[in-house]
């Protein structure tokens, strides 16, 4: 084996040193040929700047004796003068400048002159003249092209695919690392079991999968599962990002498509995953609207490949894409892409897997609650929580801590979503008005039956924001309910409610709360039918109920109509303010203790804010509603 592995490293060797030598040699040549010709275009030049004289202006030079030297070349004379002069003459080419010496009664003995063969050196120099420019030309382009396709690439190599082919040598990622996607990994499991064991399906007349569609938020898994699906079947994989077949040459992107599948059928069984497919994939254009050539062959290209494939072929086609509402009909089809798989935020046990698998190789405190992280981070994708939990090992490293603690975590989970504190210069007057916003949102969360208790209050600058009050949801929710709706807006609505009661002004740093609850309040009015203009969806809509079928349907809202949903938001929202204020009013020396607190200690997690307002008296909506 070792012998093996040797006579492969060397046969690495000697064509490396190959590709080395003639690349050398192709290098001495190339300047070998330019310095020639730049030789002879800078001699011609500097022979123009020599001034010429007559024959017999030379010979009366020669009579007076101002010459040093004269070279003879063919019919020209070229005449050194004694004080460093130069000029040179021409002469009949039949005619001896020996017999012009005896002609003119001068001894040839007297003169320094040499006569040179020129015959040999000047067909050499027109070949290298005529042949310089031209290769010069050949070599640009071929740079050219070099450079604009990758060094590895040849000028032919426009239509080869970019594709990357991942062998069973390299590391191997299985179903065992990933988590919080079950759905998708049973999925998946069968197209492996395709692969690996056709026949039993062939004998039930079913037939392999052509194409799995992968749909979801970015972060969520797509491409691991795809990796994962390889290392499964133990089959060739082929990676290709969607933007990889685009060019700006009409046909190259087509072109690719073909070597693609070609290459993938030949080392059948196998798996092509295209990555971002809505860079290719989208909607063609239809009437009036602009399109892209280049987009739309390369698109009819994988259509007809996929089309193309017979039962017994085994290449399954596994696409991404965060754009599922974007993609054409045509692609997403049976017998294209079968399957559409979403692949969405995991829920809290598929938190606590993931952060299970990302912790390994990392050394934790044994007071870390992987429950209380889990719960603490819903909304994180999956890749939110690896980077969290690289956060977490940074922070403690930089600690000087030899172990990873909660408060790590806690703070790594806080950098990924607000961005990193900023220890930003603010004067007592900003950090009070901070302290009394921030309080507010806590307070009237905390009174209000059915929000989620306060998880962190902190007047440390993070990202755009002075201060934050994180409330995260206590479990991951699929309704929301009117009730509770209106509970956020009006914790929305704590912050500028507590800076007009305390300080009787009002300032800009309720402003990003407004937009917030603007857009709660007219979905309310506009989508769900939760105000007093009734159940009918009065906004623009976006169907994307049948895979690919996506359109935006224009608003055919009266403006009469338009006036009375603006006057439902506006009511919507100013009730959930007044709420606010009556709440803060109510509970005003609990407002003033928590925001002295913060101006004290910057931040409070939960059981400090609840040690100074009491425990949350919390009711469950749905259960209630429910009955369970």
């Amino acid at each position: 084996m070792a012998n093996r592995k040797t006579e492969k490293t060397n046969r690495k060797m000697t064509q490396f040193q190959f590709n080395f030598n003639l690349k050398t040699v192709f290098v001495v040549i190339f300047v070998v040929l330019f310095l020639s010709y730049a030789y002879q275009t800078i001699s011609g030049e500097m022979k123009r700047l020599v001034p010429e004289k007559s024959l017999s202006a030379v010979i009366q030079d020669i009579k007076k004796d101002q010459v040093k030297k004269i070279e003879v070349a063919d019919n020209k004379i070229i005449v050194y003068y004694k004080n460093d002069g130069l000029a040179f003459a021409y002469k009949e080419t039949d005619d001896s400048f020996r017999k012009i010496l005896n002609d003119e009664h001068i001894d040839p003995a007297k003169i320094n002159f040499t006569v040179k063969d020129t015959q040999a050196s000047s067909g050499l120099i027109n070949l290298i003249s005529n042949l310089v420019p031209t290769i010069l030309m050949v070599v640009f382009f071929l740079f050219l092209f070099r450079q604009a396709k990758g060094a590895q690439d040849s000028v032919f190599s426009f239509g080869q695919s970019r594709a990357k082919r991942f062998s069973k040598d390299m590391p191997k990622v299985t179903f065992n690392d990933v988590a919080g996607v079950d759905e998708a990994k049973k999925e998946l499991e069968e197209v492996v079991d395709f692969l690996k064991h056709p026949e039993k399906y062939k004998k039930l007349g079913a037939r392999t999968p052509k194409g799995v569609m992968l749909v979801g938020p970015s972060g969520c898994g797509k491409t691991l599962l795809a990796k994962a699906v390889a290392g499964e079947a133990n089959v060739p994989f082929f990676s290709i990002a969607g933007s990889e077949f685009m060019e700006m040459l009409v046909g190259i992107g087509a072109a690719r498509v073909r070597d693609l599948f070609a290459t993938a059928k030949k080392s059948a069984p196998a798996i092509i995953f295209v990555d971002e497919i809505d860079a290719i994939g989208r909607a063609r254009s239809v009437g009036m609207m602009p399109s892209h050539d280049e987009r739309e062959q390369t698109l009819n290209q994988i259509l007809v490949e996929m089309d193309g494939f017979t039962p017994t072929e085994q290449v399954v086609v596994i696409a991404a894409t965060n754009r599922g509402d974007l993609l054409d009909t045509a692609l997403l089809r049976p017998g294209r892409f079968d399957r559409r798989i979403l692949v969405d935020y995991p829920d809290v046990d598929g938190r606590k897997e993931i952060v299970k698998i990302h912790a390994k190789g990392k050394p934790f405190t044994g007071e870390v609650d992987w429950d209380k992280v889990a719960r603490r981070t819903v909304g994180f994708s999956g890749a939110d929580l690896e980077n969290m939990l690289n956060e977490a090992a940074i922070h403690a490293a930089r600690n000087a801590r030899d172990k990873i603690t909660m408060e790590d975590i806690e703070e790594a989970a806080t950098k990924v979503k607000l961005g990193p504190e900023k220890k930003r210069l603010q004067t007592d007057a900003d950090r009070q008005l901070t302290a009394y916003h921030e309080a507010g949102h806590a307070i009237v969360s905390h009174f209000l039956p059915h929000t989620d208790p306060v998880h962190r209050i902190s007047i440390v600058s993070r990202g755009m924001a002075l201060g934050y009050t994180l409330i995260p949801p206590a479990k991951d929710k699929l309704h929301e309910t009117k009730t509770h709706l209106l509970e956020q807006i009006a914790m929305m609505m704590g912050g500028r409610a507590a800076e007009q009661q305390v300080f009787n002004e009002i300032t800009t740093g309720a402003a990003n709360d407004f937009d917030q609850a603007t857009t709660i309040a007219h979905a309310m009015v506009a989508e769900y039918g939760m105000s007093g203009l009734g159940p009918i969806n009065y906004g623009p809509t976006m169907d994307i109920s049948d895979w690919g079928k996506s359109y935006m349907e224009p608003n055919h809202v009266s403006q009469e109509m338009l006036g009375k949903i603006d006057q439902e938001v506006k009511k919507i929202v100013t009730g959930a303010y007044d709420q606010a204020v009556a709440l803060l009013k109510t509970h005003r020396p609990l407002l003033d203790q928590v925001a002295q607190t913060l101006l004290h200690k910057e931040s409070l997690d939960q059981e400090e804010f609840e040690k100074i307002v009491g425990p949350k008296t919390k009711t469950d909506l749905l259960n209630k509603i429910t009955g369970t």
